[in-house]
């Protein structure tokens, strides 16, 4: 079981709340993605969750028992950091091995367990090297191998890729998400990429200055943002924001259209614009077109569309895909 729910949880660090009243509903099995920029609470309300922070007020329950005041060891959780904090001079076994050893298992049930996680996490070949002699993703296996053993109720992921270059970031996206659906444990991943929110959660709580903005299904919220935050920062490449007489006539103060949902023509359209920069990127090609009197609009087009540098272009956003936002942010 890794049910988690926070009711009217803070955080303070002196008189700055970090942390507003915040309640939320971690269901047991969910790959819930904290996402927001830098400074907007998550990895603080991580944190909080896994017990190495106090909470100043409000209560934390894990499956259905407080667990507000009880210690980070005794919670039932395992937490896999940003560095991947391995001891150099042990073997990939005996790194995986630390946390049954220091609680005294039995020697046999340690080397079942050890295995065990190598073979799920592909390192059993590597079972006797030490730290210094894998890759940074081999290193976030072994790590992510530490927690597996301990066999939690649930796991926490504070940017776990952040070290890791594109591609290995692409490959242990993928490994995360494997995982999950593997173990079939709760797990809660802290990201400021929205790219990995999209794609690993289930579940995304979309944070902004130390409260909730948003939480839903990553499709659910790439369709129906509610505020213009969620709508600007979910979905790469952004949301295009229209305002001033071009979204009135469109029927609202501010009106976003997704790049992949205006239309673009070398004869006719709605908005006449000049192509500026076109990032050619085989299946796709992303415009950045300098559309007259709107600004910048981004669109992605077909990968052999024949538009480029000082082209003119004319822009056709489709109705049905508009979002509507009033004066002070609110989806309409």
């Amino acid at each position: 079981m890794g049910r988690i729910t926070l009711k009217e949880v803070t955080k303070s660090f002196g008189t700055v709340e970090v942390i507003k009243p915040i309640n939320l509903e971690i269901e047991d099995g969910e790959f819930v993605v904290f996402v927001g920029p830098s400074g907007c609470g998550k990895s603080t309300l991580l944190r909080l969750i896994a017990g190495l922070e106090d909470v100043t007020s409000g209560h934390i329950e894990i499956n259905g028992t407080d667990a507000t005041a009880i210690p980070p060891a005794k919670r039932g959780l395992a937490m896999v950091f940003q560095s991947y904090a391995l001891y150099p001079h042990m073997s990939v076994r005996k790194n995986i091995a630390f946390p049954l050893k220091m609680a005294g298992v039995d020697k046999t049930e340690i080397n079942r367990k050890v295995d065990e996680a190598a073979r799920v996490l592909n390192l059993s070949d590597y079972i006797d090297r030490r730290p210094g002699q894998l890759s940074g993703g081999q290193r976030q296996r072994v790590a992510i191998g530490r927690a597996i053993v301990r066999e939690p109720d649930a796991f926490l992921f504070d940017e776990p890729l952040s070290n890791l270059d594109a591609a290995l970031r692409g490959n242990m996206r993928l490994e995360i998400s494997e995982l999950h659906q593997t173990l079939a444990t709760t797990m809660i991943y802290v990201t400021h990429d929205q790219v990995e929110a999209m794609t690993m959660a289930n579940k995304i709580v979309v944070l902004r200055d130390g409260i909730i903005e948003q939480v839903g299904a990553p499709i659910d919220l790439y369709k129906n943002p509610r505020n213009l935050f969620v709508a600007e920062f979910i979905g790469s490449p952004k949301m295009n924001i229209i305002k001033g007489d071009a979204a009135t006539e469109l029927g609202a103060p501010t009106v976003g259209i997704r790049p992949e949902h205006l239309e673009v023509s070398k004869t006719k359209g709605k908005w006449k614009g000049t192509v500026g920069v076109s990032e050619h990127l085989g299946s796709d090609t992303f415009l950045h077109i300098e559309a007259e009197g709107i600004g910048t609009v981004n669109v992605r087009a077909d990968g052999e569309i024949d538009l480029h540098h000082g082209d003119v272009a004319w822009l056709t956003p489709q109705v049905d895909k508009l979002h509507r936002f009033d004066a002070t942010g609110l989806a309409i």
